[in-house]
C-alpha cells in the first residue's frame, strides 16, 4: 500500500519541500491536503516546473501550482471504473470520502483485488413422487432380496439459507414449524429439547466449527408423503456443502440424510427419498445389502410433457406418520405373504420401468393401480376408508391408475389420467374438498450455491 507521507503535503509547504517528497514517491505527483486531511488539490512535477520557470521560485508556497481540478475516487468505485481511469494514462488516484478525506492512493503498481466479502449459502432440494417398489427400499427387506423402485423429483422444494458468523452463536429458524433456536454455541444447540430435531440431528453430523445462522422452509406441508423431510436434510447438507473445501458427493449426502434421520433419530423408512431429492429426475433404483445404485432414466422429452399433463397430485389433507407405519410394516414383513407382495412389487417396478422408457403411459398407468392394490396389503395402517373412497372416486372419474405416495396413511394421491378426462377429475376433487397442486417435473434435485451479502 503507498505510503500517503510521501504523496502528501501542507498548501503551506514550499516548492522545494514538494519536490523531495515528489523525489521519495518517484510518481511524479503530489496532494495537497489540510491539516484533517481533505485533499484540495494536487500538482504534479510539470505543474511545478511550469510555475518555476515562469514566475515563482523554491521557495515559494506549494499553493501556487495546485491543481484543484483533480481525479478521484471512493472505497466504493467499481473496479472497472478504476481500471480505465488507469487505461487512460492517469498513474495515480486518491481515494477519498464523502468530504473529502483522504483515505489512500491507487496506483498501476498498488491497486490490490478487493478484500473477500461474507458469503452466504443458498440451496433447494425437490421432494419426489414414487412409481413403484415402495417397502424394497427397507434394510430389512433388501438384506435378502434386491430392491427396486422408481420415482421423479418434482417442483416442490425445501429451501436453505446459511451464513456464517464471526462468533460461535447458533440461530436456527424454521418457517415451516415456527420454531426458533438461539444459542451460544453449537454443544448448547444440539441440546436443546425442541421439534426441529432433524434440523439438529443433521447439523449434528456435519459438526461445523463456526457459529452460523440457518433458516429453512419448504413449499410443501408437513407429513406430506413426498419425502419431505429428506428434502429437509438435503438442502441443510447442500449450504454446509458450500463452505466445503472437500465438498461431499450426492451420494454421500444421501448417506448423511438417511444417517441423520433413520439412525439417529430412529425414524423408520427407507432409501429412496435421500437419493431422490439429492440425485433429482427420472430415477431407476436398485438396492442391496451392498450397494444403492440410482440409474438416471432417459425419457424423451414428449413423454414427459404427456405425464405432467397427465398426472394430478391431489393431497388428501390427512396427515400421516411415516415412521409408525414403517415399524408396523417392519413386521408383518416377518410374514411370508407380505414379503412376496413386496417381491412382486419389486417385479411390477420393473414393468413400469420399461413402459415409461418406451412412453407407453396407458400401460404404465395401469400398472400404477397394480402398485397401489399391492401396497395397501402391506400393512392395515396404508389406507383407510376414506383413502379408499378417493382413489375410487377418481378412477370412476377418469383416472386410469395411481397410488398414495409415502409409507401411506395420508398426504398426497398421484393419479394418471386420461387425456379428456383432467377437467373432469380435478373438478370431482375440488367438489370433494380435496386440494389439487400443480408442479412440473425437476431434472436437477439438489442445487446449492454461494452469494455475496
Amino acid at each position: 500500500m503507498a505510503k500517503l507521507t510521501n504523496f502528501t503535503i501542507l498548501p503551506t509547504s514550499s516548492i522545494k519541500q514538494a519536490l523531495i517528497r515528489l523525489d521519495k514517491n518517484k510518481h511524479g505527483i503530489i496532494l495537497i491536503v489540510n491539516k484533517s486531511s481533505k485533499l484540495l488539490g494536487v500538482a504534479t512535477d510539470g505543474d511545478i516546473r511550469r510555475k518555476l520557470v515562469s514566475d515563482c521560485n523554491i521557495s515559494d508556497s506549494i499553493k501556487i501550482c495546485m491543481n484543484t481540478k483533480f481525479v478521484s475516487v471512493d472505497l466504493s468505485t467499481p473496479r472497472e471504473s478504476v481500471i480505465k481511469k488507469f487505461d487512460n494514462n492517469i498513474k495515480v488516484i486518491p481515494v477519498i470520502n464523502t468530504k473529502g478525506i483522504l483515505q489512500r492512493i491507487y496506483t498501476l503498481n498498488d491497486f490490490p483485488v478487493a478484500p473477500e466479502k461474507s458469503n452466504y449459502s443458498r440451496a433447494k432440494a425437490p421432494v419426489r413422487i414414487s412409481f413403484g417398489g415402495g417397502g424394497s427400499d427397507l434394510t430389512h427387506f433388501f438384506a435378502t432380496q434386491k430392491g427396486a423402485v422408481i420415482n421423479a423429483t418434482i417442483s416442490l422444494y425445501s429451501h436453505a439459507i446459511l451464513k456464517r458468523r464471526n462468533d460461535k452463536k447458533i440461530i436456527i429458524s424454521s418457517a415451516d414449524l415456527n420454531q426458533e433456536i438461539k444459542a451460544s454455541n453449537l454443544k448448547s444447540a444440539l441440546k436443546m429439547k425442541t421439534d426441529l430435531s432433524l434440523i439438529q440431528s443433521v447439523i449434528k453430523l456435519v459438526d461445523p466449527d463456526f457459529g452460523f445462522e440457518l433458516q429453512v422452509f419448504s413449499d410443501f406441508p408437513h407429513s406430506s408423503g413426498l419425502g419431505g423431510s429428506s428434502a429437509v436434510s438435503a438442502a441443510i447438507l447442500g449450504c454446509f456443502n458450500e463452505f466445503k473445501s472437500d465438498p461431499w458427493s450426492n451420494y454421500e449426502m444421501a448417506e448423511i440424510a438417511y444417517q441423520a434421520e433413520r439412525l439417529s433419530l430412529q425414524i423408520s423408512g427407507g432409501w429412496q427419498d435421500q437419493y431422490a431429492c439429492t440425485f433429482g429426475g427420472f430415477n431407476f433404483m436398485e438396492f442391496t445389502i451392498d450397494d444403492n445404485l440410482v440409474h438416471p432414466l432417459r425419457l424423451s422429452n414428449k413423454t414427459k410433457l404427456e405425464l405432467e399433463e397427465s398426472l394430478v397430485l391431489c393431497d388428501t389433507g390427512v396427515s400421516h406418520n411415516s415412521g409408525n407405519i414403517h415399524d408396523d410394516q417392519k413386521i408383518s414383513m416377518n410374514e411370508q405373504k407380505i414379503h412376496d407382495l413386496v417381491k412382486l412389487n419389486v417385479e411390477n417396478t420393473h414393468k413400469i420401468k420399461n413402459k415409461i422408457l418406451k412412453g407407453n403411459l396407458d400401460d404404465f398407468a395401469k400398472l400404477l393401480d397394480t402398485a397401489w392394490h399391492f401396497k395397501r396389503r402391506f400393512s392395515n395402517k396404508i389406507s383407510n376408508k376414506k383413502l379408499d373412497n378417493i382413489y375410487s372416486g377418481a378412477k370412476n372419474n377418469g383416472a386410469i391408475g395411481g397410488k398414495l405416495l409415502g409409507a401411506g396413511g395420508g398426504g398426497f394421491f398421484i393419479f394418471y389420467v386420461k387425456p379428456f378426462y383432467r377437467s373432469k377429475l380435478i373438478n370431482h376433487l375440488k367438489n370433494n374438498k380435496l386440494d389439487v397442486v400443480n408442479f412440473t417435473f425437476d431434472e436437477n434435485g439438489l442445487q446449492s450455491w454461494k452469494f455475496r451479502e
